[in-house]
This record gives structure tokens, C-alpha cells and sequence, in this order.
């Protein structure tokens, strides 16, 4: 099929869009946190997204059921579980320094590669694994060298999952639809806010109010901030995905995964916005350094 010559700027334009958008929603996860706890913001979520998907499916004949039950199920429990680390680590640190995390991912991919497949690391490529560390190391500030903050240490650990799942996509689930995988992705979220929820019923752990509580709530009647809020994270999470996987599909993957890097200053945009925050000078020669890991991982020199 021949390519018009607009692909990748189409491209760069629907990874704008979704930065802005999954900026402007994750925002808000402070808000939700103040009336509901994690576990039942993934239920409520899932809910909601999967009434929107199962709906947009019918509309447009998309498939949703796997071809292959157990590899859609595993990848969804990987990429999943990196996901409630990472609006767990929302409620204790910024948007901007929680997604500089989770984009390590590429790092992790390179390592994981070698170690567990057995690919070949360039020179190049372990320079920019180095050079990501580094920009790691320097957003997530002075709590990593000083006093091991689990919460500044989550979003990396996002970061190695949400990789993990990545492989698995390719290695796992190369035959299925973008939709089926979205559908398992909010189905296994939705099972361990459930999950959650039961467990905190039965067994109610009592915490001081702060950033803590958000993980250890159960489940209370829901207030109308809540129910906004988290709809208006099921549609973004929809609309932000299905965006991602059209600019795949419209480009060459090196390329978008280098636009996708926009989250960060998006992300720290919206902040700015929205609460007036501001990222210490430190944090953004961090989040610099991880962008140029990618672009470095993304785009090696050629030989």
C-alpha cells in the first residue's frame, strides 16, 4: 500500500494529541484520590471503558475476543500490574516525574532482550541505557540516594513492567486486533480493583490521611466528583490509546516512539496549568537525559 507523504507528521500529530490528553486526565488522579481509593477507581474505570469500547466496537464490527485466550491474559496482567504502580505512584509525586519513570521502558526493553533472548547490545545502545540511568537517577531526585522512597522508586519499577509487557505484545500476541488488547488491558485492571476492593473489605487497614490512603481504601459509596473523574479518565484512557495505536500504524514504530516522549513536557505543562506546580531545574536535565536515551535507542547511528 503506497504511503502519503503526510504519514508521519499525521503521526506526530495523534501522539500530540494523546500526550495532551492522558496529561490532562492523569491530573486529576489527585482529585480522586481525595474521595475513592485506587482499587475502586480501576474497577469503576474498567467499567466505564469497557461500556464505551463494547459500544464503539459494535458500532464499527471490531473484534474483541483473542485468538489466543492465555497470551492476551498474560500480557494484560503484565502491562496491567505496571499500570496500577503507576497511578499508585500518582498520589505521591507529580505527573511529569511519575511518566518519566514509566518511559524507562525502552531501556528495559534493550536489557531484557539481552538477558532473557539473548539479542546483541551495541556500543551505542549501552551508551544510551547509561545515559538513561543517569536521567533517571537525577528526576526522581535526592529521596532515591538518600533514604530508599519506595514511592520515587514505583514509577521505574512501571517502567520495567510496562517494557516486559511491550515484548510480550510482540513476542505473545503478534495476531491480535489493537482493540482486543485494549479490551484485556482495562478487563485485568478492572479484576484487580475487585481484587482490592475484597481484600480491604474483609481486612480494612487503617493509615493517616495523606498520599498512603489512596492505596489502602476500600470501598465507599461513590460522590459525583468521583464518578466525573474517573469517566473522564476511562474516555481519555480510550481516546488516548486508540490514538497511539492509529500513529503506529501511520508511521514507522522508531519514529512514533520518539514523538511519544512529548508526555513529559506535557504532562508538566498541565501541572503548571492546572496547580501551578512547577519541576525543580534538576528534574527537567532528568527527563532531557531519558529523552535522549530513547531517541538514541530509537534512531542508532549508521554504520
Amino acid at each position: 500500500m503506497t504511503q502519503t507523504p503526510n504519514r508521519t507528521l499525521a503521526a506526530a500529530l495523534a501522539v500530540l494529541v494523546y500526550a495532551s490528553v492522558i496529561g490532562f486526565t492523569d491530573n486529576y488522579v489527585r482529585l480522586i484520590a481525595r474521595d475513592a481509593g485506587l482499587w475502586q477507581f480501576h474497577a469503576t474505570r474498567t467499567a466505564m471503558a469497557l461500556v464505551i469500547l463494547i459500544v464503539v466496537a459494535l458500532i464499527f464490527g471490531m473484534r474483541l475476543r483473542p485468538r489466543r485466550f492465555s497470551a492476551v491474559l498474560a500480557r494484560s496482567a503484565i502491562h496491567g500490574t505496571a499500570m496500577v504502580i503507576y497511578f499508585g505512584a500518582l498520589a505521591f509525586l507529580p505527573v511529569a516525574q511519575v511518566a518519566a519513570g514509566l518511559f524507562t521502558a525502552p531501556i528495559f526493553v534493550l536489557l531484557i532482550q539481552r538477558f532473557l533472548y539473548g539479542q546483541q547490545i551495541s556500543g551505542w545502545q549501552a551508551l544510551a541505557v547509561g545515559v538513561g540511568f543517569g536521567g533517571v537517577v537525577i528526576v526522581l531526585g535526592p529521596e532515591v540516594t538518600k533514604g530508599a522512597s519506595l514511592a520515587a522508586l514505583l514509577p521505574v519499577l512501571a517502567g520495567v513492567l510496562y517494557a516486559m509487557g511491550n515484548i510480550a505484545t510482540r513476542q505473545w500476541c503478534e495476531d491480535e486486533t489493537a482493540e482486543t488488547l485494549l479490551a484485556g488491558f482495562f478487563g485485568m485492571l478492572g479484576v484487580f480493583g475487585l481484587i482490592g476492593m475484597a481484600v480491604l473489605s474483609l481486612h480494612p487497614v487503617t493509615v493517616a490521611e495523606g498520599p498512603a490512603q489512596f492505596l489502602f481504601r476500600g470501598p465507599e459509596w461513590p460522590t459525583q466528583s468521583f464518578l466525573w473523574w474517573t469517566f473522564v479518565q476511562a474516555a481519555g484512557s480510550l481516546l488516548g490509546v486508540g490514538l497511539m495505536i492509529k500513529a503506529y500504524q501511520m508511521a514507522e514504530a522508531a519514529k512514533v516512539s520518539v514523538f511519544e516522549y512529548v508526555i513529559l513536557p506535557a504532562s508538566a505543562f498541565w501541572t503548571w496549568a492546572i496547580w501551578g506546580e512547577t519541576l525543580v531545574w534538576y528534574s527537567w536535565i532528568g527527563m532531557a537525559l531519558i529523552v535522549a536515551a530513547g531517541v538514541m535507542i530509537a534512531r542508532p547511528p549508521r554504520v
